[in-house]
């Protein structure tokens, strides 16, 4: 899968960077996290945002206008960079929230991690109104954003259904319509009549060894499109389902057929597409700029429809990744920068605006009434694949949590993964394992 992807910008750079605070670190945020208890009454002042790169530009083009808009409020948007920013959000909870920006730009790996090792150290924003925005969002964000008492820490900024890419050229020479691909089994199905017309091709590149780091995003999204995850929403480990099975043996299945290209390595993956090797990018709504970008002479060969169910009639929607904007509970500007989190997140013209400069692609419904989305890219041989995005989401897509272990899990499922491509493991009994590994590690119950 791409070298640059969103999971990239989210994933964590340590297994134990979220298990460094233990301990009595863990009662050293301060307050409850509602504005009263945090000081955070104050509805003027500066208020300080860290992002970062294109992000971090996006959030600063909404500024001007919601300083015109709200008299007493000015807003500073850092780039703090990636991943440091998540070393110095993690470093600053541990401390009680000292040195914390007022408004957080996070990773929906991370968050459930923040939510659950430092109470209090996110804002209480359902006592700032979040509620009232619930229904507004992508089905399926919601719930990510609540604690366990139900309440707001965040709302939904960036949204990432999952799509399927393919290079219509190489399907045509076979003779094959990706659009009717109903399954993955009608994607393995196909691999004679695609190899037959397209030697030294794959359809999929995937990082075997995981070299030089875990490659897990696509298992991911074949558990996603079932509604499974590792964790269910209660924080029970499901990585050893039905489900996960089922997702690690497709992936099994394409290898076994000579469908994946071993894209480890620095680059890999845009190296194999860059040499015209693979036909299919199981990726979300976040790679249609990038594909444009990094693919230049590739135009007019790509393009993008619902990716296949794993089982007859299951779903063929899946949202595999977001981020939030959150405010910190040690924030003496709480209201303030509730309201700048609530003008740039809930408003379309601020969202499509981001969009357009940041490539962050809206959690705001409302946002998807704008003429972009129906524009015609030449790229995709006029496709208007946003559009075709937007109705992945009007199809609804289940809830991920990730937890506060995330990154014990993706390591363990990494190997898993490891096992099954290059060790010629079974599907079923590694993961098994893997999940029991888990339970230890954690002390989380299986599912």
């Amino acid at each position: 899968m791409p070298d640059i992807s969103r999971r990239h910008l989210f994933r964590v750079s340590g297994a134990g960077l979220l298990t460094l605070a233990s301990g009595s670190a863990l009662g050293a945020c301060t307050g409850s996290g509602s504005p009263s208890a945090a000081g955070g009454d104050a509805d003027t002042g500066k208020v300080t945002v860290w992002s970062w790169t294109t992000a971090a530009e996006a959030l600063r083009g909404v500024v001007p206008a919601f300083e015109k808009d709200n008299p007493g409020i000015t807003v500073d948007v850092r780039d703090v960079g990636n991943p440091a920013i998540w070393d110095k959000i993690t470093v600053g909870m541990a401390s009680g929230g000292q040195g914390l920006a007022d408004v957080l730009h996070i990773g929906c790996d991370y968050f459930p991690g923040y939510v659950e090792k430092f109470p209090g150290g996110l804002a209480d924003l359902s006592a700032l109104g979040a509620g009232t925005h619930k229904d507004r969002f992508a089905k399926g964000l919601w719930p990510t954003v609540l604690d366990e008492d139900g309440k707001a820490r965040a709302l939904p900024w960036e949204v990432n259904p999952l799509g399927f890419f393919y290079r219509k050229d190489m399907f045509d020479k076979a003779g094959l319509d990706p659009t009717a691909f109903a399954t993955w089994d009608d994607v393995v199905d196909a691999a004679e009549d695609f190899k037959a017309a397209n030697p030294g091709a794959y359809l999929i590149g995937l990082n075997k060894p995981a070299s030089p780091g875990p490659d897990c995003d696509f298992l991911q999204a074949l558990m996603q499109l079932q509604g499974a995850f590792y964790f269910d929403l209660d924080g029970n480990i499901t990585l050893g389902s039905d489900e996960a099975v089922r997702a690690l043996t497709i992936i099994k299945r394409l290898d076994d057929a000579g469908l994946i290209g071993d894209s480890s390595g620095e680059q890999g993956w845009s190296k194999l597409v860059s040499a015209n090797k693979v036909a299919v990018a199981p990726l979300a709504a976040w790679a249609a700029h990038y594909m444009e970008d990094q693919f230049p002479d590739q135009s007019g060969k790509w393009r993008l429809t619902r990716p296949p169910a794993v089982t007859d009639g299951g779903k063929r929607s899946a949202i595999v990744n977001s981020t939030y904007l959150t405010v910190a509970g040690s924030s003496p500007r709480q209201k303030a920068a509730w309201k700048f989190v609530e003008y740039a997140l809930t408003r379309p013209r601020s969202m499509n605006d981001m969009f357009d400069s940041g490539g962050v692609f809206p959690a705001l419904s409302a946002a998807y009434d704008d003429p972009m989305y129906a524009e015609e890219r030449p790229y995709y041989g006029g496709q208007a694949v946003l559009r075709t995005f937007t109705g992945l989401l009007d199809d609804g897509a289940d809830a991920t949590y990730y937890s506060g272990d995330f990154a014990r899990a993706l390591k363990l499922a990494s190997d898993a993964q490891v096992k099954v491509l290059v060790k010629g493991g079974d599907p079923e009994a590694v993961l098994q394992d893997a999940a029991e590994q888990l339970a230890q590690q954690t002390r989380r119950s299986l599912a």
